[in-house]
């Protein structure tokens, strides 16, 4: 880990109203895995982000765009995530996102399918489509034209655009894991 965790009682003037937000919104949405500290200093991807809390604030608010924007199923924003992820290795994306995708009712074999970067098997369509969308825009390659009209049919225009944003973000998500080396927390 390359930026230590800022406990509470360290926070700058700029840090503590990004810290007081992304706290309750991680608490309200993220309770399946560990995303702070026993001290409530942040773990995960929101500790990078309160480093630099004017570009951190924007990012955090584009993740809560993306929340509330959602039109798709979670479950298949969850097989993207977890695309995007698995290209990036990044381990606490994919730890993370491994329980939410459990919570949505993805078996552990189809997650553990995902993320050894392979097709799992009985995927719905729309399941099947966030893949292909993921796979491709994740590998820095231009969407073909019959998989973008795909996804307008199956998804309409809003969920389409949802799903390209969603890759777009969990890209920059992964960058921000691996550049600076966030381990999936212990135990």
């Amino acid at each position: 880990m390359r930026l230590a965790p800022i406990a509470p009682q360290d926070l700058t003037i700029d840090q503590r109203p990004l810290y007081e937000d992304m706290k309750s919104g991680v608490n309200a949405k993220y309770s399946l895995f560990t995303t702070m500290r026993d001290d409530g200093a942040m773990l995960g991807p929101w500790n990078a982000w309160l480093h630099e809390p004017e570009v951190g604030a924007a990012i955090w608010n584009t993740t809560k765009a993306m929340t509330r924007f959602a039109v798709i199923p979670d479950r298949v924003r969850q097989v993207a995530i977890l695309v995007v992820g698995t290209r990036f290795d990044a381990g606490y994306e994919l730890y993370a996102h491994g329980e939410v995708a459990r919570k949505n009712g993805l078996s552990d074999q189809f997650i553990s399918t995902l993320v050894s970067g392979n097709r799992p098997e009985g995927m719905t369509d729309e399941e099947g489509l966030a893949y292909d969308v993921a796979h491709v825009l994740s590998a820095g390659r231009r969407l073909p034209e019959e998989t973008y009209r795909r996804a307008v049919s199956l998804f309409g225009q809003r969920g389409t655009n949802e799903l390209i944003y969603l890759v777009g973000h969990y890209c920059f998500v992964s960058v921000t894991l691996n550049g600076f080396d966030i381990p999936v927390p212990q135990g």
